[in-house]
């Protein structure tokens, strides 16, 4: 039995279940200390947070993870600064697990404590706590997320981008537009496109960089581009999503005729029609669909031509699609 007394933080405030879990935190064995915890965390007491934070230090890393897993269900800045530390432990597993926990904080006053930690010298912990602080949506972590831009690490600067994307201050907009078209890294590229679908003004640099977007060189990049353009409703565009109906990629023209939908422009019709009848599935369906939505009546015969298309959820599209047109279902 462990002696009370030899423990290195005080029981005698807690009552007999929690003292008998607490001593089992000085255990030799591990296990025993990792499991302890999870008994700790059922408790769901606030005075019993000091002990869990300790186990941060725990000589195990098993008992450290699980310290960092089970301190996600708190949130005070002493916690928040403590995972912050773990982001430095020499254990990945750690370092992993306190940046699962970082990134389900929803208190503004976590992020103030996120801030100290943004411009750490070591890029692991900016990844981590630039990714922490997207859903916080802080209008202080604008700076700090544009000096990431220029970071030599890919992580880092895709991490920046998406956070500005949450941020959604037009500011951004030029920078995140650059970075869309001339970073070297596609997934950097690739998430400075999806970022500029805040935008609330259809402002040149936005609307240029997302068609040059279009012929990026990696496909992933010219799919998320299509989508962000219909989201915008970016009708300037029609032409070069029209081309991209006509990429390589499937997923790219199937976001292509999504998008074309939500633009609702008639002059894509004819382009669309011509999907009808491809031999991928999801395409026949998209492209009926955005029929529908641009309500065109000129495509009405194509629309009936495959009312009997062998997929039955191009054949609902299909009826959606004469429904919104002309009102009825055949």
């Amino acid at each position: 039995m462990t002696d009370s007394s030899a423990l290195p933080f005080d029981t005698s405030s807690h009552d007999p279940q929690a003292t008998a879990i607490l001593k089992r935190l000085v255990d030799v064995d591990p296990v025993v200390r990792r499991i302890a915890l999870l008994d700790i965390a059922d408790l769901e007491d606030e005075n019993l947070l000091s002990p869990i934070v300790d186990a941060l230090h725990d000589a195990s890393p098993d008992v450290r993870r699980e310290a960092a897993r089970v301190l996600a269900a708190w949130e005070s800045a002493p916690i928040v600064e403590a995972l912050c530390r773990a982001l430095l432990d020499h254990d990945e597993g750690v370092r992993r697990t306190a940046a699962q926990s970082l990134s389900e904080l929803k208190e503004s006053v976590s992020g103030q404590v996120l801030l100290r930690w943004v411009d750490h010298t070591e890029p692991a912990v900016q990844v981590a706590v630039l990714r922490a602080l997207r859903e916080l949506r802080l209008p202080e972590a604008f700076e700090p997320s544009i000096r990431a831009l220029v970071h030599p690490l890919p992580a880092v600067r895709l991490e920046a981008a998406g956070l500005l994307g949450w941020l959604k201050d037009e500011r951004a907009l030029a920078r995140l537009a650059e970075i869309a078209s001339s970073d070297v890294d596609s997934d950097v590229r690739r998430t400075a496109v999806g970022a500029l679908g805040f935008s609330q003004a259809l402002i040149s640099p936005v609307v240029n960089s997302l068609e040059s977007a279009l012929k990026d060189s990696a496909w992933q990049v010219r799919e998320v581009a299509a989508e962000t353009l219909g989201k915008l409703r970016a009708l300037l565009a029609t032409d070069a999503l029209v081309s991209a109906l006509d990429d390589p990629y499937w997923q790219v023209r199937l976001k292509a005729a999504r998008a074309l939908g939500r633009l609702g422009d008639p002059a894509a019709g004819q382009a669309l029609v011509g999907l009808l009848s491809h031999a991928i599935s999801n395409l026949r369906k998209e492209s009926a669909l955005a029929l529908g939505e641009l309500g065109d009546r000129s495509v009405l015969p194509a629309l009936h031509a495959v009312a009997n298309d062998p997929d039955p959820e191009v054949r609902k599209a299909v009826r959606i699609a004469l429904q919104q047109i002309d009102g009825s279902p055949t």
